[in-house]
C-alpha cells in the first residue's frame, strides 16, 4: 500500500519559516518525482515545486524569488518543503504527491497524495 505523509505545518507568523517533510512508503521512492501543491480556503489546488528522481527542481515565481525550496533525500524516503518569509498569502492545506514519470507542475499527472498539511500564517 502507497502512503505519502506530510509534518511540519502549523502556525507561523509572517516572515518566519517552516520545513514540511512528506515520507513515502510503498513505493520505490528513488523512482519518482516528488512534487508540493498547495490549496488555500476556497481556491483550487495550485502547484509549488516538484523535484525529479535525478533531484532536479521544477519551480514556480516564489521559487525563482528563493522563498521555496525542494530537496530530497532518497536514502530516508523523504521530500522536503523549506519556506522561508512567509507571507499570510501562503497560508492553506499543503500537499505532497509523487509520478512516476517526471516533476510536473500539473497535478492531474501525480499518482498518488498525502493527505496534506495545515501550513497557518498570521500578520
Amino acid at each position: 500500500q502507497v502512503r505519502l505523509v506530510e509534518s511540519g505545518g502549523g502556525l507561523v507568523q509572517a516572515g518566519g519559516s517552516l520545513r514540511l517533510s512528506c515520507v513515502a512508503s510503498g513505493i520505490t521512492f528513488s523512482t519518482y518525482a516528488m512534487g508540493w501543491f498547495r490549496q488555500a480556503p476556497g481556491k483550487e489546488r495550485e502547484f509549488v515545486l516538484a523535484i525529479s528522481r535525478f533531484g532536479i527542481s521544477v519551480g514556480n515565481a516564489d521559487s525563482e524569488k528563493g522563498r521555496f525550496t525542494i530537496s530530497r533525500d532518497n536514502a530516508k524516503n523523504t521530500v522536503y518543503l523549506q519556506m522561508e518569509k512567509l507571507k499570510p498569502e501562503d497560508t492553506g492545506v499543503y500537499y505532497c504527491a509523487a509520478n512516476l514519470f517526471a516533476a510536473e507542475r500539473d497535478g492531474s499527472a501525480y499518482d498518488y497524495w498525502g493527505p496534506g498539511t495545515q501550513v497557518t500564517v498570521t500578520s
